[in-house]
């Protein structure tokens, strides 16, 4: 009865939202129309198409079914076959993992093989019979005559598939399938009647003993079943390289509708999530209710533009920034914990972890999305702030440490820092509720661990060159410092004193490898000398995917201290126009994450984001204003190839977001946003307790690209920043456009308090 209740709620919420739609209003038509889910399926964005609802555990996309780079996400728009239709995927990342739990229709119309996909059944298709929408995706499998549809709810992936007449038609669910570095070590699949089936799927690749539970509810009884090992038939039931294919005999239009839970914990709680999440076999009723999900997110900001490619770039980024993290736990509260262990978590016995009072997530990419993407959460996503905390914090209470890169209840270990720690910081001073006490010890016991070479930083105030391919040293140091001074702060507010002065001072240890011979920042050696023969725009491994020019600006706690050691205003700027005007040249070897290139400037990889908004602390705002325009036009399309980078689980889309608004944080745990020039007339931004934060751009149009003024509320905002509860009060931020540089509009000016949290 509850279901039934829902069910007719969301029906009647669905017919309410379309005949607002047909208001007259800025938009043609609802907020959805606009997002394009292919925008970076093509180039380096490494996204996929397929279908989620925001921040859901199931991502069910196609796959291509042939590893490589490009296909990180399973899908590579320039294409041309689909081996099947996974359940989870990572969005814009650099490592190839997940592609849990493979469905597959064919029928007798199958004769091809290929060794690239490693023979496994595929079909052709084109995109003109392809089509993707928040939370649908749909294709043609040209070789059979068979039409797909995917669809989701949080825990549970939804196909539909419409066959053609066929005595010989099935259905492919394989657990041994594998791309990338995912490989599975332990698998299983039983039939429980003639239309359910259950089992799991253990593997490992990125991250370690990942474990993923399921159980498929279908609308049509299967005629018969086999099991297979490889391409052996077996016996039922069978563990190991497993697959199991039902047979069907299908008339023409005949629909197969599937529904695919998800748990990390058992058959039991996947069941239950198709029993709570989902009704019945209407695939158009769940369709839509996941629109609708995606919908109410939508309308958190409302623009006015009349360039559809520009609207359908920015709510494609709102899109995108809402595809990480993921959750984790059961709808009991049950997940994989990141020790490994289930149920509820105790120190130091071998009981289970369970998520009390909050949903667990996990997909942190931490290193790109402290930046811009957990902030962006602050503002739009305030209710799902406290539980993304609770989750790191969990992870600190299941293995001692914070997470650096975690994913599906593992750590990976993946890039550099301790990057929970500004995320904490941000949402403790911006008033969330978690365990501050609980919150602060995690910090700390982060930064005093003896792996990834924090024990030396520690000792010597810097990381040394070693033998490891990836070094990293100088990175490490300038991060390590970064949210050490995080810490100090966290510290000195909850009256730490103690801790707030060390803190503190390992926060200045980015000084610690600047060469004031040549004003670069450089590896040293353990005997504190630098290294020989240093050449600044050189890739090497002391660098985090970055050379010495893109890590430069890497002290965004202390921009006037670094100002101070560049030589001044003068030099500085010197230095960072430069950053804008040095192109590699023809013979210069650019790694993969070099894309996006302004100069030495590379837009495409997240060391580079904040840069351009460091001409405020010159009160040069035209040259801000003008480098955020040429990156926001020239660097984001509306087209498969639209991201200049990988998209990095949210950090570049919402470094869209923020700019295209017109401000953006440059010191992420500041509790600050530096003003830059907003892209649209107007945008609103819907907040809690019916409140709304307004940007309006007068005298808007494509030739007045500068700020003339600005007005908080209607008084002249004399600073090059606003601050976070300016925003979260709501309010009126007014933009005065020109079409000339106005430089004088900073003269007086004030900047952001160094050591100091707003």
């Amino acid at each position: 009865m509850k279901n039934l209740c829902i069910y007719i709620a969301v029906l009647m919420l669905f017919v309410a939202c379309n005949k607002e739609a047909k208001k007259p209003s800025t938009n043609d038509g609802m907020l959805v129309d606009y997002v394009n889910p292919f925008i970076g399926t093509d180039g380096p964005g490494n996204t996929y198409p397929g279908a989620t609802v925001p921040f859901g555990m199931v991502q069910l996309s196609p796959d291509i079914g042939i590893p490589g780079w490009d296909r990180i996400a399973g899908y590579y728009y320039q294409d041309s076959i689909i081996t099947g239709f996974s359940h989870t995927h990572l969005t814009g990342t650099g490592a190839g993992d997940l592609y849990d739990i493979l469905v597959m229709p064919i029928n007798s119309r199958f004769k091809k093989r290929i060794e690239e996909n490693n023979f496994k059944p595929f079909s052709s298709f084109n995109h003109e019979q392809e089509e993707a929408s928040p939370g649908y995706y749909s294709v043609d499998l040209l070789d059979y005559g068979i039409k797909a549809e995917l669809t989701a709810t949080k825990r549970v992936g939804i196909h539909r598939y419409t066959f053609p007449k066929d005595e010989n038609s099935e259905i492919h669910i394989d657990l041994g399938y594998s791309l990338n570095w995912d490989k599975p070590t332990s698998t299983y699949i039983e039939r429980v009647n003639d239309s359910t089936i259950q089992g799991y799927r253990m593997s490992t690749g990125w991250a370690r003993n990942q474990k993923l539970y399921f159980q498929m509810q279908l609308s049509k009884p299967f005629a018969s079943c086999k099991y297979y090992k490889g391409d052996d038939v077996s016996v039922y039931p069978t563990k190991g390289n497993t697959k199991m294919v039902l047979k069907y005999n299908t008339e023409d239009g005949d629909k197969i509708i599937i529904k695919t839970g998800l748990s990390t914990t058992s058959c039991k709680a996947a069941a239950q999530a198709v029993k709570t999440e989902t009704i019945g076999f209407d695939f158009n009723f769940h369709k839509e209710k996941a629109m609708l999900v995606w919908e109410k997110e939508f309308q958190k900001i409302k623009i006015q533009s009349s360039d559809k490619d520009k609207k359908s770039v920015f709510y494609t980024m709102m899109y995108q920034s809402m595809l990480a993290p993921t959750l984790l736990s059961d709808w009991s509260g049950t997940y994989k914990a990141a020790n490994d262990e289930y149920g509820k978590y105790k120190k130091g016995t071998d009981t289970i972890a369970i998520a009390e009072g909050f949903q667990r997530y996990d997909t942190f990419s931490l290193w790109d999305t402290f930046r811009a993407a957990h902030p962006l959460y602050t503002i739009l996503h305030p209710n799902l702030v406290p539980d993304m905390v609770k989750s790191l914090l969990a992870h600190y209470t299941e293995t001692g440490e914070l997470p650096v890169w975690s994913m599906q209840g593992s750590e990976t270990n993946m890039m550099i820092g301790y990057h929970a720690v500004p995320v904490i910081v941000d949402a403790y001073f911006k008033g969330f509720d978690f365990d501050a006490q609980l919150a602060y010890e995690a910090c700390k016991a982060s930064a005093m661990v003896n792996d990834r070479q924090i024990d030396v930083y520690r000792k010597k105030g810097y990381v040394p060159v070693d033998e490891h391919h990836e070094n990293w040293s100088v990175s490490k140091t300038l991060e390590y410092a970064y949210d050490d001074w995080c810490i100090a702060m966290f510290a000195k507010d909850l009256g730490k004193d103690g801790d707030y002065k060390y803190f503190l001072d390992r926060s200045n240890n980015w000084k610690n490898l600047y060469n004031e011979k040549t004003s670069w920042f450089q590896p040293k050696d353990a005997n504190n000398a630098f290294l020989p023969n240093f050449i600044a725009k050189e890739y090497t491994p002391y660098f985090c995917e970055s050379n010495a020019w893109q890590y430069y600006w890497f002290v965004p706690q202390n921009i006037d201290g670094l100002i101070h050691k560049t030589g001044g205003e003068e030099r500085f700027k010197q230095k960072l126009d430069s950053m804008f005007s040095y192109y590699p040249e023809a013979s210069d070897k650019l790694p993969l994450f070099s894309t996006g290139m302004i100069g030495q400037y590379a837009h495409g990889n997240e060391p580079s984001h904040h840069v351009a908004y460091l001409y405020n602390y010159l009160k040069k705002p035209s040259k801000t204003q003008k480098l955020i325009r040429e990156i926001l036009e020239n660097q984001y399309k509306n087209e498969p190839n639209g991201h200049c980078g990988n998209e990095d689980c949210g950090q570049m889309s919402s470094w869209y977001i923020f700019s295209s608004l017109g401000f953006y944080p440059v010191n992420p745990a500041q509790g600050i946003y530096h003003i830059g020039v907003p892209l649209f007339k107007e945008a609103i931004v819907k907040l809690p307790n019916n409140k709304e934060f307004k940007v309006i751009a007068t005298n808007h149009s494509a030739e007045n690209t500068f700020v003339k003024s600005i007005s908080l509320n209607g008084t002249p905002l004399n600073r090059i920043y606003i601050t976070h509860k300016e925003i979260v009060n709501g309010g009126v931020l007014e933009f005065i456009m020109t079409n000339l540089p106005n430089d004088a509009l900073f003269n007086n000016a004030s900047l952001p308090v160094p050591n100091k949290i707003y």
